[in-house]
Parts: C-alpha cells; sequence; structure tokens
C-alpha cells in the first residue's frame, strides 16, 4: 500500500498468542479503519487497518492470526509462519508488535523469542496491565527490556493505557534498523549445516528463517517445486528429524527465558481466592455448569427471537411500503416488477437477517469479553469431538434456533479446520425460526390439538420432536464427516480461562460492525442474484402463456363475479403456474409424487429456496388466498385440496407429516449457502452441503410418507 504521495506505508504485524488481547490493541490502534480480507488460497481471513504515527505519517496494521509457536498445527497458525519467513510476502513486516498477557508472560515469551531470531524489529506489549495489577503482579518492564533488548511497555487494549507511548516506539522502531542481537537457540551441527545450504539455495540472509523452511519445506507456498525438491534432499541427507529439532528447541528456550521472567516477574506468595474462582467452582461445574448454560444460551435465544422481532418487523414494512409506492407511481412493465418483486425483494431478504445477526453477536461477544465462552469451549469439548466438532461449536450449533446464517458465521472462533467445516456444514440441520411458519401451518392442518401426557399435546410433542430430529440429524452427520474427512492438523484443547472482566465496549461494538458488515457485502450480493433469478422464473413463462393465463384468470372471475381483490389474487394464482417456476413444478412432479406431494408442493420447494417462510406465502398465492397470514383459510383450502388425476387428498396425515420432515432436514435458505460459500471461499461446500441434506431430506420424507400413508 501506497499513501498519497506513492511513497510505501509502513507495515506493522501484530502477532501474538491466542486469548492475549491482539484484537483490543487492534481496536484500539485502528479504530473504524479497518477491513477485512482473505489470504490467497486458503479460508482464513487477514484484519488490515490504517493508523496515524506521531509524526503524522500513516501506516498499515496488519492483525495475523493468534498462534502459539512458529512451528504451527492448524491452518490458521501455518499464515504466520509463511508471512515472516518470506521477506517477499506482501504482508511481510516493517515491524513486529508483539502482545502478551502480562499474568501469563512465561506462556507467551516462546513466539516471542523465535521472532527475536529473526531478527525482526519488535516492540513487546504487556497487554491487561490493569488485571496483573488487581492480582498483584508487578511486572519489571525495565528489567525485561535490558535482558530481552527490545522495548517493552505496559499496555491495557481495553482501557488505551499507554497506547500513545506504544505509537512512539513503533515509530521509533520503523526507522532504526535493528542491530544484530545474540541467538536465543544455538544451533546444533546438523542445524548450521542445513541452514547453511538452505540461505545459500534460496538467498536469504536470515539462519533461523532458513532453519523454519527446513522443517515447513514440504507446505510453504512459496516455495517452488524444485525448491522444495532440493531442501527435502538437504534434509535427508543430514538425517535431519523436524520433530526431535522442534522438541529441543521448544525445551531449550524455556530453558533460557524462564529465568529472565523469574527475574522480571514479581508475583504475590500465594495468589488470594478470587471472584473468579468463586464463580468457576458454580459455572464450570460437573453437573451445574451445562444447565447454567443451557439456561444462558435460552435466554440469548428468546433475546434475538424477542429483541429482533421489531426491527425485522420495520425493516419488512418499510420495503413493503416502498414496493407499494413505487408500484402505484412507476408505470406497468416488467422493469418495474424486476426492482420492486425481484431488486428490492432481494435487498429485504438481507437486511432482515441483520438485526439477528447484530443481536446475536453482540450477545456472544458480550459472553466472550467476560470470559464465560472460554468456560463453554473448556465443559463441552469432549463431548462435541465425538461429532468431529469441539466445544465452540456449541455456540453455533444452538445459535442456529434462531437463524444458520449468524450462527455459521459464529464458527471463526473454531481454529481447527476440519472442526469449523463439520460445524458450518451440519448447523443448518437446527431448526430455525424460518421454520417456524411451516411447522405451524403443517402441523395445524394433520395433527389433532388433543392433551397427551398431562400438559403437552400432540401438535406441541409435533414441535419438538422436528427440533429433536434437527439435532440429531447435526450430530449424526457430524459423526459421518469425522469419519470422512481427512486433515494433518492435530486437533487438542489449548485455551486459557481468562478472569472474569467488565467488557470492552469499544472493542464489542466493532466486533459487532465488522460481522454486520461481512454479511451484508459478502453474502449479500449472492442473495441479492438468487433472488433476482427466483423472481425472474416467477414472473415469466414460455411464449404467451402467461397472458393467457391473465386472461382465463380474468374470464373465470367475470363468470363467478369476483370482486377486485379476489380477482387480482386468482390472476397471480394463474400466473404463478404458468411461469417457468410452474412448469418447473409440474416437471419435478414425477420426482416429488412419491412423497405425497403434487406440482403445487413442488412451486413452493421452489420458491422457499429463497427463503422458507416463503412457504406459506407461496401456497396462499397458488390457492388464491390474500394474506398469507391467514393460516386458517389455507388450511381449509389445503385440506379439500385433490391430485388432478386421481381425485385423491393431497394433504393427508403421510404427505403432511413428509411435508414436516423434508422441511425440517432439507437445505432451502440461500442466504445460508451464500454465508458457507463466504466462509469456506469455494462452491464446493455449499454444493456438497445443498446435495447432501436435499438427499436426506428425500430419503427420509420417503420413508415417513411409506409408513402413515
Amino acid at each position: 500500500m501506497r499513501d498519497q504521495l506513492g511513497d510505501k506505508l509502513p507495515n506493522i504485524a501484530l502477532v501474538g498468542n491466542p486469548n492475549s488481547g491482539k484484537s483490543t490493541i487492534f481496536n484500539q490502534l485502528t479504530g473504524l479503519r479497518q477491513k477485512t480480507g482473505n489470504f490467497p488460497g486458503v479460508t482464513v481471513d487477514v484484519k488490515e487497518g490504517r493508523f496515524h504515527l506521531p509524526n503524522g505519517r500513516e501506516a498499515v496494521l496488519t492483525d495475523l492470526p493468534g498462534t502459539y509457536s512458529l512451528y504451527p498445527t492448524a491452518s490458521d497458525e501455518k499464515i504466520v509462519a509463511t508471512v515472516l519467513t518470506n521477506p517477499e510476502d506482501k504482508h511481510y513486516p516493517d515491524a513486529v508488535v508483539y502482545v502478551a498477557d502480562a499474568t501469563h508472560l512465561e506462556k507467551h515469551l516462546l513466539l516471542l523469542t523465535q521472532l527475536l531470531d529473526l531478527n525482526l524489529p519488535v516492540v513487546l506489549a504487556l497487554n491487561m496491565s490493569d488485571t496483573a495489577a488487581q492480582i498483584g503482579i508487578k511486572v519489571h518492564a525495565a528489567k525485561l527490556t535490558e535482558r530481552l533488548g527490545i522495548p517493552v511497555l505496559m499496555v491495557s487494549g481495553r482501557t488505551g493505557e499507554n497506547i500513545p507511548r506504544l505509537l512512539g516506539e513503533i515509530e521509533k522502531l520503523i526507522h532504526t534498523p535493528p542491530s544484530k542481537r545474540k541467538s536465543f537457540y544455538s544451533f546444533s551441527e546438523a542445524e548450521k549445516q542445513i541452514t547453511e545450504a538452505v540461505c545459500l539455495n534460496l538467498n536469504i540472509s536470515s539462519p533461523y528463517a532458513a532453519l523454519l523452511i527446513a522443517h515447513h519445506h514440504t507446505w510453504l507456498p512459496f516455495l517452488t517445486s524444485q525448491q522444495s525438491s532440493t531442501i527435502a534432499t538437504i534434509v535427508q541427507n543430514k538425517g535431519f528429524s523436524s520433530l526431535k529439532n522442534q522438541v529441543d528447541e521448544t525445551l531449550e528456550r524455556y530453558d533460557r527465558f524462564t529465568p529472565i521472567v523469574q527475574d522480571s516477574v514479581q508475583r504475590p506468595p500465594q495468589f488470594p481466592s478470587t471472584p473468579t474462582d468463586r464463580i468457576d467452582e458454580v459455572v464450570t461445574h460437573r453437573w451445574f455448569g451445562p444447565f447454567i448454560f443451557f439456561a444462558v444460551m435460552l435466554l440469548v435465544f428468546q433475546s434475538i427471537y424477542d429483541w429482533s422481532t421489531i426491527p425485522m418487523d420495520l425493516i419488512e414494512s418499510f420495503f413493503s411500503n416502498l414496493n407499494v409506492s413505487l408500484k402505484d407511481n412507476l408505470p406497468v412493465h416488467w422493469t418495474t416488477d424486476l426492482l420492486t418483486d425481484g431488486i428490492l425483494a432481494g435487498l429485504s431478504g438481507i437486511l432482515v437477517f441483520v438485526p439477528q445477526i447484530a443481536i446475536l453477536f453482540f450477545l456472544v461477544t458480550l459472553l466472550e469479553e467476560v470470559g464465560y465462552m472460554a468456560r463453554v469451549v473448556f465443559m463441552f469439548d469432549k463431548t462435541m469431538r465425538r461429532f468431529g466438532m469441539n466445544g465452540r461449536s456449541v455456540v453455533a450449533l444452538i445459535s442456529g434456533g434462531a437463524c444458520a446464517v449468524p450462527a455459521i458465521m459464529s464458527s471463526r472462533t473454531i481454529g481447527n479446520w476440519k472442526e469449523r467445516l463439520i460445524t458450518v456444514m451440519v448447523t443448518p440441520f437446527i431448526s430455525c425460526s424460518a421454520r417456524l411458519p411451516v411447522y405451524a401451518v403443517l402441523i395445524g392442518l394433520a395433527v389433532p390439538p388433543e392433551k397427551v401426557l398431562w400438559i403437552f399435546t400432540w401438535q406441541s410433542l409435533a414441535f419438538g420432536s422436528m427440533y429433536a430430529l434437527g439435532v440429531v440429524a447435526a450430530l449424526g452427520s457430524g459423526y459421518v464427516m469425522k469419519k470422512i474427512l481427512r486433515t494433518h492438523e492435530a486437533s487438542y484443547l489449548a485455551i486459557e480461562l481468562p478472569v472474569y472482566r467488565i467488557p470492552h465496549w469499544k472493542n464489542l461494538w466493532l466486533n459487532v460492525w465488522e460481522k454486520v458488515s461481512a454479511f451484508v457485502i459478502g453474502a449479500g450480493k449472492i442473495i441479492l442474484i438468487i433472488s433476482v433469478v427466483l423472481w425472474a422464473l416467477a414472473s415469466f413463462g414460455p411464449g404467451t402463456a402467461m397472458e393467457q393465463a391473465t386472461t382465463s384468470a380474468h374470464a373465470v372471475a367475470a363468470a363467478e363475479q369476483f370482486d377486485s381483490s379476489a380477482t387480482d389474487d386468482l390472476v397471480a394464482a394463474y400466473r404463478l403456474e404458468a411461469s417457468y417456476a410452474g412448469y418447473l413444478g409440474k416437471v419435478i412432479e414425477p420426482a416429488i409424487r412419491p412423497l405425497g406431494y403434487d406440482w403445487k408442493i413442488g412451486i413452493a420447494i421452489i420458491a422457499s429456496f429463497a427463503a422458507r417462510e416463503v412457504f406459506v406465502g407461496t401456497m396462499s398465492t397458488i390457492y388464491s388466498i390474500g394474506s398469507a397470514e391467514d393460516d386458517v383459510l389455507l388450511r381449509e383450502k389445503m385440506r379439500s385440496a385433490t391430485f388432478d388425476d386421481s381425485g385423491l387428498p393431497i394433504y393427508t396425515l403421510a404427505t403432511a407429516l413428509s411435508l414436516l420432515v423434508f422441511y425440517a432436514l432439507a437445505m432451502q435458505c440461500m442466504s445460508t449457502l451464500a454465508v458457507v460459500k463466504r466462509e469456506t471461499k469455494n462452491w464446493k461446500w455449499p454444493l456438497i452441503q445443498f446435495g447432501f441434506m436435499s438427499t436426506l431430506a428425500y430419503l427420509l420424507a420417503w420413508v415417513v410418507y411409506n409408513l402413515f400413508i
């Protein structure tokens, strides 16, 4: 990146362990001047922002993924090693801000000493200084500066303490080339020979970078096949054991920096029992903990459902009124319909999810900020691993009960590629709020309201069964994918349980803004395109079919003496049948007839791809009902509906239950598919997800239909 004068902007990298508070420092420095992109060729996001140095010059801050060392085990951790061993990488830093947790300093120095051996200009920012002071930890920054040979500052990303001083140190690093440091790690003779050979062949100057390349030559993306083959030969000839050397190096580094920490950090002789300890005795209890979690998530889910109702209604009302106004004031033409029923309907379908996404990420980030979500991961990790996921997957699965779109986006906290992918793929099985209108119509149509088991009714049990079916399908699919997918990433739980603290509100709001913006910009354009395609299918038909349908509808309406409203409803029903969507419904009828469905249900299934709740509105249009909210009238019309060829009733108990199962399991939400594509950076996975879920839904719906027919 360059400034207005054409000079290259200084690139500062933000590096640190997971849970070190990097994001709060990043937000303190950049505020809203940040964007999220992705590293080329991988599904890992990179956050970049701009900030001003004390001299007024602009600089770029790159927030690299959190990692514990330059010997990575996950795909996002590999990004850090890739960038820092390749000076030609566009993200290679001119200086590094290393963020470490002042309350657990020793655990954070392994990666720092590796950066020092790369001879990078580094400033050590000891974050959470306020928390350290509260629990009686005193860090002597001057001693650390003397022993490590780099600037050391006590900072707080939450309060902004010493951020101006940090900016000053960054400016000094940029203008002062690093002096040659004595290596923390002493190379063995074999390592010296290997690094010399690698430096010679790749024309690099850093011996430690050469050693890292020797360790990672099989996967580093910037190496050519010839270079990788050459390094493999060098390593093989020297009998180099990568794993053994990694262990030896790690142990030696700890031997070197542990005395430095002991000399520079003063801890209380005995940590007092803190409020965090007393809270954890309850919230992480073997029996009480899970109950508390489900109660908290129930409140989160209820809040999403309740708080989003008003803003979602306002958004829908705004677009509805805008549609009416435009139709009243624009000429009757297909371009007007494209604008109102295609583009604006698509925008409505995008923005209507914003309240749910914003509320979900506000509440989840709030729980993360106070320190609770780390406990959730700890409690459920072992159970979820049996199904190919981990503790962080629980949040996504439960959030899917409100909407799969924000739930899938919340899976970004899962570091392991395989576990995150499985979570993304199975979350849509959880019954979301969009399925509720479908359940309400079909259960009211086929299931009797009589009470059973005291306070429960057959209808409430049917509702519960749909949710249970989704959970079983999600866990079962996760187990199958666990057996099928292969990855070289190790799966383990490495997490620090932070102290409970007041949330950093600026960080919270910036996180919500980032997630909402990512959805609107990233997934929104895909949703808009699909909305226009669906509008075209429902608005046009072959030849003069639509004109003939309109004429026929008016003739029937005149013969039956319908009023204008009923006539409009009948015209809409006739035109829908004559459209390409109607033809598609009739084309797929032979395929869905074994499930007990006719072509009208076929149209509803196709239209439901825009969103599942569209089923009710589509059926209302087909049966000439003006208000999609008139469920009672709709059920009466559906009860009297018969097949065109046999005259037999369509909506029997078997058909209704089959349709319930189909809607519970099928992938019928373009918003979800768009988000899955964005999260995986590939159309392969949403297409697999669509095919797998649709096939499973079809087979189980067929089984249910044949059991109850």
